[in-house]
C-alpha cells in the first residue's frame, strides 16, 4: 500500500492510477519488495511526503512508527522513530541511524530490517 501526504492531508495512492513515477518512488517500491517477511508483517507502506520533502517506507512497529526517509538530492538515508507524543523537549521524531546513498536497494532493505530486528522494533 502507498500513501501520500500533501498540505497536511493523508490519502491512499492507488497503484498505477495516481502513484508517483519519479526515481525515488520507484526506488522505494524496489526496496519494499526486498524487505523480509518480518518487516512486511509490520504493515510497511511506501510514503510520499511532499510536506517534509521525502519519499520513504513507514513501518508500524510495536513501539511506534519508524520511517526510512529517502530524501531528494544527495542527503543520506535516515531511519527515524516518530514519537506519538512529543517528549519533554518537544521533539516529535528521533533519528536512529543514517547511511549514505551508496547501497543498492537490496542492501538498504537488509540494513533496515536488521537494525529494526536487533533493536526490538519488530515482533517475532
Amino acid at each position: 500500500m502507498e500513501i501520500q501526504i500533501s498540505d497536511g492531508i493523508v490519502r491512499r495512492v492507488r497503484g498505477g492510477e495516481d502513484a508517483p513515477m519519479n526515481g525515488l518512488a520507484i526506488q522505494a517500491r524496489t526496496i519494499a519488495n526486498f524487505l523480509p517477511l518480518l518487516c512486511q508483517r509490520t504493515g510497511a507502506k511506501v510514503v510520499h511526503n511532499s510536506d517534509a520533502n521525502y519519499t520513504g517506507i513507514r513501518f508500524d512497529t510495536n513501539v511506534g512508527p519508524v520511517v526510512l526517509e529517502m530524501p531528494m538530492g544527495d542527503a543520506p538515508y535516515r531511519l527515524v522513530h516518530e514519537l506519538i507524543v512529543p517528549d519533554e523537549n518537544g521533539r516529535t521524531e528521533v533519528e536512529m541511524r543514517r547511511f549514505p546513498q551508496i547501497y543498492k536497494p537490496h542492501g538498504i532493505a537488509l540494513i533496515t530490517a536488521e537494525f529494526l530486528r536487533t533493536r526490538g522494533f519488530l515482533a517475532k
